[in-house]
C-alpha cells in the first residue's frame, strides 16, 4: 500500500554526531558501468530501445511511483509547442507547484553548506534508486573511481527524474564540481534515449537546495539547443557562443572523447562566472556539432548560461526560469498559463536573468582566453616534464 506523506525531515545539528549508518548506505543497487558501454553512435529520435543503464533507472524509478514514495502520481503531462521559431515546450505539471518543498533561502551565490536546512542525508532509504560505479580503466588510478547516487526527486518534472548526488556526508554546497560533472556527461551518454538530459542550477540561479546535485530527467522532445549552429570562440577547447536559441549561452561540445577535459573546462568557466558575481546554469544533451556538419545525436552539447543572481521567486511570473525553461523546456504552474503562454512572453521572461548581449560577448571572450591560457600551460608543463 502507498507510504503515507513523509514527515518533516529530522534535522541534525552541528554539534551532533550522525549515526553510522545513514539511509542511502543501507546497499542501494551498484550499477557499475565501463566506458565501452557509451553510446556514441546511432542515437536518434524517437529513440531506440533502451540501454543496460536505461532499464536500471527507469525501472527502479517506476517501481518506487508505485510504492508512492513520492509527493504525487505524475501522469502523462499535457504538452505543446509555442508557435514561433524556437520551438518552445510547454508542459502543464501543476502538481509540482503545490506539492514541491519550499526552495530554501539563499542569500550568497557561496553560501555554505547548512545542516540545519534540508538536504540530501535526510532522504529516505528507498528514494535512493542505484549506486553508480565507473570501473577503473587499466590506465586509471583504482582509488580514483567513486561512486554517486541516483535518487528519485520526490517532485518530479518528467519520467525518471533524479538526482546525482556525491557523496552526502561530505555536505557539499550546491557549486559544481568537475568529478559530478564528469558522471553527468558519463550518464547521458550511457543512455541510449536521445531525450535524457542532464543539468545543474547554481545558487541564485533557482537551485532550491544547497548541497551538491545534479538533475537528470527524460523529455521525449526534441530541443532546439541541440542542433541551432554556433560562433567558434575557442575550437581546441570546443567553445562556441550560441545564439540562435532561447537564451544564448556558452557551448562546450565533445564528440564523446576528453569528457573529463570538458568537465574540467566548464567548471573552470563556472568558477570564473562565480568569482564575477554572476550565477549559472548547465544544461547537457545530445546533439550536433556547432557547425551543423553531423546530426543532432553526432556528440555531447553542454551550455552553459550566466545570469545575474536572484535570491527570491519573481512576483506575478509565469515560471521560475531554471536549466530546463533556458533550453526551452517550460514546465508551467497552471492551466491558464499553458493554454494562454506566446513565445513572445515566454522568451520575454527566459532572458531577463541573462546579460546583455555586448556583456556576454566580452564574457565569452574573457573565457576563451582564460582557456588558451590553460591549454598553453598545460603544454608547457608536459614539455618541461623529466624523462625517466
Amino acid at each position: 500500500s502507498p507510504l503515507p506523506p513523509p514527515s518533516s525531515p529530522t534535522r541534525h545539528p552541528p554539534h551532533l554526531v550522525l549515526p553510522q549508518r545513514l539511509p542511502w548506505q543501507q546497499a542501494p543497487k551498484d550499477f557499475a558501468y565501463h566506458e565501452d558501454e557509451f553510446i556514441l553512435e546511432g542515437v536518434a529520435w524517437p529513440g531506440a530501445a533502451l540501454s543496460r543503464f536505461d532499464r536500471a533507472l527507469l525501472g527502479a524509478w517506476q517501481e518506487r511511483m508505485a510504492r508512492g514514495l513520492f509527493r504525487y502520481h505524475l501522469a502523462e503531462l499535457p504538452t505543446r509547442v509555442l508557435p514561433g521559431t524556437m520551438r518552445l515546450l510547454a508542459q502543464l505539471n501543476a502538481q509540482r507547484s503545490t506539492e514541491r518543498r519550499r526552495p530554501q533561502a539563499v542569500r550568497s551565490l557561496t553560501q555554505p553548506f547548512d545542516p540545519q536546512q534540508f538536504n540530501f542525508t535526510q532522504i529516505r532509504p528507498g528514494e535512493v534508486l542505484l549506486r553508480l560505479r565507473r570501473r577503473p580503466s587499466a590506465e586509471s588510478d583504482p582509488a580514483a573511481a567513486d561512486h554517486v547516487l541516483v535518487a528519485i526527486n520526490v517532485s518530479p518534472l518528467e519520467r525518471g527524474h533524479v538526482l546525482l548526488l556525491p557523496e552526502p556526508t561530505l555536505r557539499l554546497p550546491q557549486v559544481l564540481t568537475p568529478e559530478l560533472l564528469r558522471v553527468g556527461l558519463e550518464a547521458v551518454l550511457l543512455s541510449a534515449q536521445p531525450g535524457f538530459r542532464v543539468g545543474f542550477n547554481s545558487l541564485g540561479a533557482s537551485a532550491s537546495v544547497n548541497h551538491l546535485h545534479l538533475h537528470g530527467f527524460y523529455l521525449a522532445h526534441p530541443l532546439l539547443v541541440e542542433t541551432a549552429p554556433a560562433e567558434p570562440l575557442c575550437p581546441a577547447r570546443g567553445l562556441s557562443l550560441l545564439h540562435e536559441a532561447p537564451a544564448p549561452a556558452l557551448l562546450f561540445y565533445t564528440a564523446g572523447a576528453g569528457l573529463e577535459a570538458l568537465a574540467r573546462d566548464a567548471c573552470t568557466a563556472a568558477a570564473r562566472l562565480l568569482a564575477l558575481g554572476l550565477a549559472y546554469n548547465v544544461f547537457v544533451t545530445r546533439g550536433a556539432p556547432p557547425d551543423g556538419s553531423a546530426g543532432p545525436g553526432a556528440g555531447l552539447r553542454l551550455l552553459l548560461w550566466p545570469r545575474r543572481p536572484r535570491f527570491e521567486a519573481e512576483e506575478g511570473a509565469a515560471f521560475n526560469v531554471a536549466l530546463c525553461e533556458l533550453a526551452g523546456h517550460l514546465p508551467v504552474p497552471t492551466a491558464a498559463v499553458f493554454e494562454e503562454l506566446s513565445e513572445t512572453e515566454a522568451l520575454r521572461a527566459i532572458r531577463r536573468p541573462l546579460l546583455p548581449e555586448p556583456e556576454m560577448r566580452r564574457l565569452a571572450a574573457d573565457l576563451a582566453r582564460l582557456l588558451e591560457d590553460e591549454q598553453l600551460l598545460c603544454r608547457l608543463f608536459q614539455f618541461q616534464r623529466p624523462i625517466h
